[in-house]
């Protein structure tokens, strides 16, 4: 070897160092964020926030402070007001007891699988319904929209029903009830009670005079109820400030609104369980009505509330668990929300029934006193013989059983003569046979009971705030489903788009507090929602299944969930739930053809309801409100069909990001690519090799290539474009 050889090499080795050194200065921006990038992609997360160490590209979006906070905020969405008056309605209706065995095999048919469904596309892509729909097929982008649609229209006349609450809450503050009593009416001559409350109830009668100040129809307007309209306002003004700050807002009073319906649930069970009577309103409930199961209409109604009970549609649960981790076992959310529902709506079904069982034995103990004083006279006036009652009844104090006895002796005794007595059999079975829901349960028959406990203030100041927590909790999650997917898709500041949503929800929602408001309330709640979101589901589950692919997104769920789902979701999904829902929707459809359009006002004069169709003008509101919702979905897919925008002037088919600002990017669903989940940690992770699909080429953009989905499911931005400004981005 040469002299100076070791100084020959020491110099070839110092070239190549400055080599190096030169192609690494000379590296540009674009190259840096390519490696920022692909670290993005590639690091497994390490901390509950969503924001990745060891690079500068930070993803934005809010994040769930706890796992409870997100799963009291699934739990507040689905335990809405229909768990209260709803479900115990539908259960006393549909057999007792026997109606939970169709509603638990149809929760497990329907419920959890398409409630698995929707929390694992909206983790996966986190996105609200527009973003996640349009990234699995942009053609049926339209639901994601149809979504938002039905959101804002059940959230118009769903918050007047917090200021329902809210009224009630607000007047419980006295000492005795304001619906104690009948109110006296004076003249000139005497004092009366008022005629529209005596032939009704006192309970009654403040609902539908001193609360709604109701019209004798839709036609008659009325003007504004002054006192709804300020509650009306004070509910807006609730939600707007809950929700201005998203889930870091609203999160925190989930802690209170979902679980404080609970202890009053209970409380009420304690309480109601020490009075007369509960337990036999309890039994009545649960008793079995095994022939009943048969009938179809049981099924119907049983898939319908289910389907409703977990929010399904609304986008509402896409949003939510559109915040959280990407390695979270939204399985085992799905499980644990749908029977916290399931049991909720049980708990609420004892505390009801055990409610009225007392308000129907206060009923019937007076029922017993007046028709033994009218036996008493009749014994004296000598159209029942005195040897014909038993020795041992004393009228005074007489039990329920033996005005049973004395009832029964006289009905034989007197067997032609008996209907002139104008007796009745005061029977507890019957006073609990009147079956109630909605607003007549709780703002009626509830209130009624309410009236004969001991501090019957302090229960009715529990009982309408937990409805008003009942019902937040919902609304959270029904504006969360507008909020949420229009923020993602439009990116406009959301505290600005809270405000104007709820302002514009609060104008519209002035129709609803009229004197005749109660009416549309009645109109929107049956055809602004139903079979809009029946389409909705149905049309979600064939997105998945069938557009996507139920092979493709399986394999996704194990990459996300660390585990194989048991093999019941796939043939639930692909065969089993699209079935049930198509036949649901037909059911629903004949129910509505077959059952005439009306409604039932409030007749002063009888002080009863009378049922009445809508007027012309109420038909075409009815239809539209059905139209409107559905609208979104076959315009999406005509426009993307036909390509009637041209995607170089953006479109929504899917979003990608780059140093946290966002770029809209045509959607490529070609093989591996399309799949949902891509992004690996390190270590599960092969070699990069730039021909493989570790890179995605999209169409119409040489120069553009990006990661297939990376941590959030929709890429980040690996791109040469050293001459694009950051702002362009």
């Amino acid at each position: 070897m040469p002299k100076n050889s070791k100084v020959v090499k020491r110099e070839l080795d110092d070239e190549v160092i400055e080599s190096v050194k030169d192609l690494l200065s000379n590296e540009d921006s674009a190259d840096d964020a390519f490696k920022k990038s692909e670290l993005v992609v590639d690091v497994p997360e390490e901390k509950d926030t969503d924001v990745v160490e060891r690079s500068e590209v930070k993803d934005e979006r809010p994040a769930w402070n706890s796992k409870l906070q997100y799963i009291l905020a699934q739990v507040g969405f689905s335990v809405g007001l229909g768990n209260v008056w709803r479900f115990p309605y539908l259960c006393q209706k549909n057999g007792g007891g026997a109606y939970l065995l169709p509603y638990l095999i149809l929760l497990l048919v329907i419920g959890i699988p398409l409630f698995f469904l929707e929390l694992s596309v909206g983790q996966r892509i986190r996105r609200g319904s527009i973003g996640v729909w349009n990234y699995i097929s942009p053609q049926l982008g339209g639901i994601g929209f149809a979504s938002c649609v039905v959101c804002f229209f059940v959230a118009l006349y769903y918050n007047v029903i917090i200021g329902w609450s809210l009224f009630y809450f607000s007047q419980s503050f006295q000492q005795p009830l304001p619906w104690d009593q009948c109110p006296l009416v004076k003249n000139t001559s005497h004092t009366f009670v008022e005629p529209e409350c005596e032939k009704s109830s006192a309970t009654t009668y403040y609902w539908y005079r001193e609360a709604l100040n109701i019209s004798s129809s839709i036609s008659e307007s009325g003007g504004l109820n002054w006192k709804m309209t300020i509650c009306l306002l004070a509910a807006w003004v609730v939600v707007c400030l809950a929700m201005i700050k998203g889930i870091q807002s609203s999160g925190k009073i989930m802690y209170f609104s979902s679980l404080f319906p609970y202890v009053v649930l209970i409380c009420f069970l304690i309480r109601a369980l020490l009075l007369n009577g509960s337990v036999d309103g309890i039994r009545h409930m649960f008793t079995p009505e095994l022939e009943i199961m048969l009938e179809p209409k049981v099924w119907r109604e049983a898939a319908a509330q289910v389907f409703f009970a977990l929010g399904l549609g609304f986008g509402g649960v896409i949003a939510f668990s559109s915040y959280n981790k990407r390695d979270n076992n939204c399985h085992f959310d799905a499980v644990l929300v749908s029977f916290i529902n399931f049991f909720t709506s049980i708990l609420a079904t004892l505390v009801v029934f055990a409610v009225l069982g007392f308000k129907a034995n206060v009923i019937n103990e007076k029922c017993i006193a007046e028709n033994s004083e009218m036996i008493i006279k009749l014994v004296k006036m000598g159209n029942i013989s005195q040897d014909i009652i038993p020795h041992h009844i004393n009228f005074s104090a007489i039990t329920a059983e033996d005005y049973d006895l004395v009832y029964d002796i006289i009905q034989k005794v007197k067997e032609e003569e008996f209907p002139e007595l104008h007796l009745n059999a005061c029977q507890i079975e019957d006073e609990l046979n009147k079956a109630v829901q909605g607003t007549g349960l709780a703002f009626i028959a509830f209130t009624e009971a309410m009236t004969h406990f001991p501090a019957s203030p302090f229960w009715s100041v529990m009982f309408f705030l937990m409805l008003v927590n009942l019902g937040l909790g919902s609304m959270f999650g029904t504006i969360e489903g507008i909020i949420t997917p229009v923020v993602d898709t439009f990116k406009v500041r959301k505290e600005i788009l809270t405000v104007i949503c709820c302002l514009l929800a609060f104008c519209i929602g002035l129709i609803f507090v009229q004197r005749s408001g109660n009416y549309f309330v009645t109109m929107f709640d049956d055809y602004s929602a139903t079979l809009p979101l029946l389409i909705v589901v149905i049309l979600e589950n064939i997105a998945v299944s069938f557009v996507y692919g139920i092979d493709k997104f399986m394999e996704d769920l194990k990459d996300m969930l660390g585990f194989a789902p048991n093999r019941y979701y796939y043939y639930m999904w692909k065969y089993v739930s699209p079935l049930m829902l198509l036949s649901l929707l037909i059911a629903s459809i004949v129910n509505m053809g077959l059952s005439p359009p009306g409604y039932n006002a409030w007749m002063e004069d009888k002080a009863s309801e009378k049922f009445l169709s809508y007027p012309t003008w109420g038909m075409v509101i009815c239809i539209s409100l059905m139209v409107l919702a559905v609208l979104p979905i076959p315009v999406v897919f005509i426009i993307r069909r036909c390509n009637l925008i041209d995607d170089s002037s953006g479109n929504l088919a899917s979003v990608t990001y780059k140093r946290g600002r966002v770029l809209k990017e045509p959607i490529n669903l070609e093989g591996d690519d399309a799949s949902l989940i891509h992004g690996k940690i390190s270590s599960e992770m092969s070699s990069p090799n730039f021909g493989k699909n570790i890179y995605r080429k999209q169409s119409g953009s040489p120069t553009l290539d990006t990661a297939p989905n990376g941590r959030y499911g929709i890429g980040y931005l690996m791109a040469d474009m050293p001459d694009m400004p950051e702002s362009d981005l």
